[in-house]
């Protein structure tokens, strides 16, 4: 798609206030994609008073029209479905048969359970001599990252919408292009001027003017740990709702009696997606003593079909990370990890062999971690797996309970009622059994440090809406 020089802000696009701009390039080759306007408070202020006149008339127009622009959009989004995965894996280097099978898909999904949810959804109900209304929380301000660039725009976006709130978006830096194109499809889709609004910018100038606007009743970030402290941080001196889906450091329990070999498969293949730079992938993986050495074997073999490659090429199953800073993080953390003494069996922080341009990082798997390594701890956002023993099965729930995140994980069983008694005492917001699929209706957020408050479903539309109650 071509890149518009502008905000879209009151149904049109503007020019930015301020004369900053982004580059966004290629991490493939590091090659120049397109120029955007960089917005600043000015900016945000604009978008912000537009959602705010436009809440009114939004609010006040009944579920089922709600619904009806969210299937119309929904539409707009498949019929541009090819032109959202190339434009993904262009800015974020996504192989196209991902950006195609998930970061396509998934957004249209996702809309399309919002458009059912709003026509469906009771906003109003009898509690014995009460009515209780379920009504919009206002202006939502939204600030995305760049790893699933419109899947979280979509699963901000959509609920917002269907609760009847107008919206301020601030995307990641990396990935403008598609936030870009979903503004377009919001504006075919007939949502009324004001209701969605989109400022591109960095984060330390819009989305802190964001976080910190009077005009916004709730805000929604997703993102690191340490940037989601501060972005409540800021919104609660002004009172603001918050809804906050962090970092991740998930266990993939494998219990004695599972089927190591799917499990070892299924697991390395989560971790690899995306080039690791997923917050809920499933980077340590922990196997009973017994068949540790055989688990370790399994993943080094199977690491070896992920090799890394031009995104553009339908083979390629592992592309770059997203920026240079992202590929020292990760890069880092490898190193950091022979440092601390656990054993690489495959990969390495050396670049690929022929790959001297673009940020790529080879897939790494170690053997030997424990529990309190900086490799076991700490969120590294990459194609890195860990591979942890344990002695039994209290320990495992100890070393997958062991971290400061909450955001998802994995248990594997011969048996599914263990596997269901293993994961609900494990503190985490979502759980795969045996290589459970994603469902667009279930809840997704963490515990602990992951963050605060569901997306996805019910769950994600009642983060946008407040209760109000009228007794007779």
């Amino acid at each position: 798609m071509k890149a518009h020089d502008g905000m879209f802000i009151d149904g049109a696009w503007r020019p930015a206030a301020g004369s900053g701009t982004i580059e966004v390039t290629n991490p493939a080759d590091g090659t120049l994609l397109a120029t955007v306007d960089a917005g600043g408070p000015e900016d945000v202020d604009a978008a912000v008073r537009a959602a705010r006149a436009a809440l009114p008339g939004w609010s006040a127009t009944p579920p089922a029209e709600r619904a009806a622009r969210l299937e119309a959009l929904q539409q707009v989004l498949i019929a541009r479905r090819e032109e959202i995965a190339e434009t993904v894996t262009a800015e974020l280097g996504s192989p196209l048969t991902l950006s195609r099978k998930v970061h396509a898909a998934a957004p249209i999904a996702v809309c399309g359970s919002y458009a059912q949810l709003a026509a469906e959804y009771p906003f109003e109900e009898r509690v014995g001599n009460s009515r209780v209304l379920r009504e919009p929380v206002g202006v939502v301000g939204a600030i995305t990252p760049w790893n699933y660039p419109l899947h979280q725009i979509v699963a901000k976006a959509a609920p917002a919408l269907a609760a009847g709130c107008t919206m301020v978006l601030k995307p990641a830096e990396d990935t403008p292009l598609v936030a870009q194109l979903f503004a377009e499809a919001v504006h075919e889709a007939g949502v009324p001027a004001g209701v969605f609004n989109l400022v591109t910018g960095l984060g330390q100038e819009a989305g802190q003017a964001l976080a910190e606007h009077d005009g916004i009743d709730l805000l929604s970030f997703t993102g690191s740990t340490a940037v989601g402290r501060q972005v409540g941080a800021a919104a609660a001196r002004g009172v603001k709702r918050v809804a906050l889906e962090l970092g991740g450091k998930s266990a993939n329990v494998v219990l004695p009696g599972a089927d190591l070999a799917k499990a070892v498969r299924v697991g390395v293949a989560n971790v690899m997606s995306n080039s690791g730079q997923t917050c809920s992938a499933w980077t340590r993986m922990l196997v009973d003593a017994e068949r540790y050495d055989e688990a370790v074997r399994l993943a080094a073999d199977a690491v070896a079909a992920y090799v890394t490659g031009d995104p553009l090429d339908e083979a390629t199953r592992v592309g770059p990370v997203v920026n240079a800073k992202q590929y020292e993080r990760v890069t880092g953390y490898i190193r950091r990890g022979r440092q601390e003494g656990a054993r690489i069996v495959a990969g390495g922080a050396e670049r690929p062999e022929g790959r001297e341009r673009g940020h790529y990082v080879r897939p790494t798997v170690f053997a030997d971690v424990t529990p309190e390594m900086t490799l076991a701890q700490e969120e590294i956002f990459g194609p890195v797996l860990s591979l942890i023993s344990y002695q039994d099965t209290e320990d495992a729930l100890r070393i997958a309970n062991g971290t400061v995140y909450g955001l998802a994980g994995a248990v594997w069983s011969d048996d599914e009622e263990e596997a269901v008694a293993f994961a609900r005492r494990m503190e985490t917001g979502q759980v795969d059994i045996n290589g459970g699929r994603f469902n667009p209706l279930a809840p997704f957020g963490g515990y602990k440090q992951s963050g605060v408050g569901r997306e996805l479903g019910r769950h994600g539309l009642e983060e946008y809406l407040q209760t109000k109650s009228l007794q007779f």
